[in-house]
């Protein structure tokens, strides 16, 4: 295992493949074994209705315990770092079925704290949405719960804790997956991979730092000392073969950090934004925002000499390689046609009415106070640090109220109607934001069209406000929801109702 680079905790074809082809080439990848949890039967023709579909409650259940256990992250002579983990593997789990099939996973609690999963990104029902103490009970010390939905998207999302009052511990002690829901007909590609993003933040001893500084809440969250993807220590390194086409799944399970990506050595096409296809097209600068619950869908034409090194770099500090890829063996020689769409998700509305749309204004305030920037402190003093004196669980609020169990709606809306909010960040650090349960667009200022891709996870930066649109389309009661967890813990999300 190559050492792990420190990272300062202060940064803000032709012919279709056989399974077996699949496999093989995931294999000279380097990648995990994908966990195959979620069994099931395809269906040709999923319902066409926006919202999930309940899972069939005649399929098998998978049992998936989340339990302590031990990771390597840092290398030898250094102790192991005592983790929680999913099915006694330090690793994340990658839930992998293909659309149309059932989830079916029962999730036995055997840590000794409260727990709840999180489906970041899938338009579920809102029973399974995995918030603990709001859609469902947590998931006591010792029981059991079982997760069965249908997701209604093909898409790449990510699996959290996300208990009211206690996501971030979980969270920052290992538990976290992703959940890849394969197309009917998925594009032609030599190895599907999926990559998540976690940091650590260890003593001097490997182990893990104590949870629940109410300063790490107040400002950047809990930001970690050490990166992992898919739980090695980074850089990870793969080989694969000149020529290989390669669907790259980047998902960001960070407690915290959020970062820019850069691509060196190869160019790529992004085919998905958050789960949601998109039409193709270059980063620019050839670099991506990715903050915490970001997915990204990448389309990769490898280079075709032998040798050569593609490599994805976070920019944190003076860079940070998060795993390259070399190029071994001989050359694919298959004609394949030119990188473009991954298809169309004809579930979401092709346009959002704005006209008549239900408005309202979601301000965000709380946090630190930072008496000066750095750019206003004197050059030969270090910038003042932040200071936060307030309520160590009541830090961040939501128009005006700090959000706990027992949170009333901000608003309720009838099925099918459009909402816009306008989102304002009046606190002084950027906020990562999600929204539970559906897909929104990112709207122009004007109200005169919007960004060409769906999200459900966005950045908002400090001073500034941001107008979302999106159809109300699925009942129940949703959150809007800080995903740096410390700042959740702490109040920062509300709730809105759809009827």
């Amino acid at each position: 295992m190559p050492p792990s680079r420190p990272v300062p905790p202060t940064d803000p074809r032709a012919g279709t493949p056989s399974r077996r082809t699949l496999l093989a080439t995931a294999a000279a990848f380097g990648l995990m074994p994908e966990t195959g949890l979620a069994q099931g039967t395809a269906s040709e023709k999923p319902a066409a209705t926006p919202t999930p579909a309940a899972a069939d409650a005649t399929a098998p259940a998978s049992a998936l315990p989340a339990a302590p256990g031990k990771a390597r992250l840092r290398p030898e002579p250094a102790a192991e770092t005592p983790v929680w983990c999913f099915d006694g593997k330090a690793l994340p789990p990658l839930v992998r079925i293909k659309l149309g099939q059932p989830v079916r996973l029962k999730i036995a609690n055997r840590t000794d704290k409260p727990l709840s999963l999180h489906w970041h990104g899938v338009r579920n029902v809102n029973a399974m949405d995995g918030v603990g103490g709001v859609t469902q009970a947590p998931i006591q010390p010792g029981t059991d719960f079982l997760y069965q939905f249908t997701p209604p998207d093909a898409g790449t999302y990510l699996i959290r804790p996300l208990v009211v009052g206690g996501a971030s511990e979980p969270s920052g002690r290992g538990l976290a997956g992703m959940l890849i829901v394969e197309e009917a007909n998925p594009p032609l590609v030599d190895a599907d991979v999926g990559l998540v993003m976690q940091d650590w933040r260890l003593e001097d001893d490997a182990g893990l730092m104590p949870f629940g500084q109410p300063l790490f809440a107040a400002t950047n969250g809990r930001l970690g000392n050490l990166v992992t993807v898919n739980g090695k220590p980074v850089p990870d390194t793969f080989e694969a073969r000149p020529g290989a086409r390669v669907r790259l799944r980047l998902g960001n399970a960070c407690n915290a950090r959020g970062t820019r990506l850069r691509f060196e050595g190869v160019k790529v096409y992004v085919a998905a934004v958050d789960g949601q296809p998109t039409d193709t097209f270059e980063p620019l600068r050839a670099t991506l925002p990715f903050p915490p619950g970001t997915r990204y869908d990448l389309m990769v034409d490898l280079p075709e000499q032998e040798g050569a090194t593609c490599s994805i770099i976070a920019l944190v500090g003076q860079g940070l390689t998060l795993a390259t890829v070399t190029t071994k063996g001989a050359k694919i020689t298959d004609t394949r046609p030119p990188i473009g769409p991954i298809g169309e998700n004809k579930r979401l509305p092709a346009e959002i009415k704005l006209q008549n749309a239900l408005r309202r204004d979601v301000v965000i305030t709380g946090g630190a106070f930072v008496p000066k920037t750095a750019k206003d402190a004197p050059k030969d003093k270090p910038a003042p640090e932040p200071v936060y004196t307030g309520d160590p669980q009541k830090i961040w609020a939501v128009n005006g109220t700090s959000a706990s169990t027992g949170l009333q709606p901000i608003f309720t809306v009838k099925r099918g109607q459009v909402v816009v909010l306008a989102l304002r960040n009046e606190t002084a650090f950027p906020q990562a934001l999600h929204l539970h349960g559906h897909c929104f667009r990112l709207l122009h200022p004007l109200d005169d069209g919007w960004e060409p891709y769906w999200l459900d996870t966005f950045q908002l930066l400090e001073g500034r406000t941001a107008r979302i649109g999106f159809l109300a389309d699925n009942p129940g009661r949703w959150l809007i929801s800080a995903t740096v967890l410390e700042r959740f813990d702490t109040g920062l999300w509300t709730m809105f109702e759809v009827t």
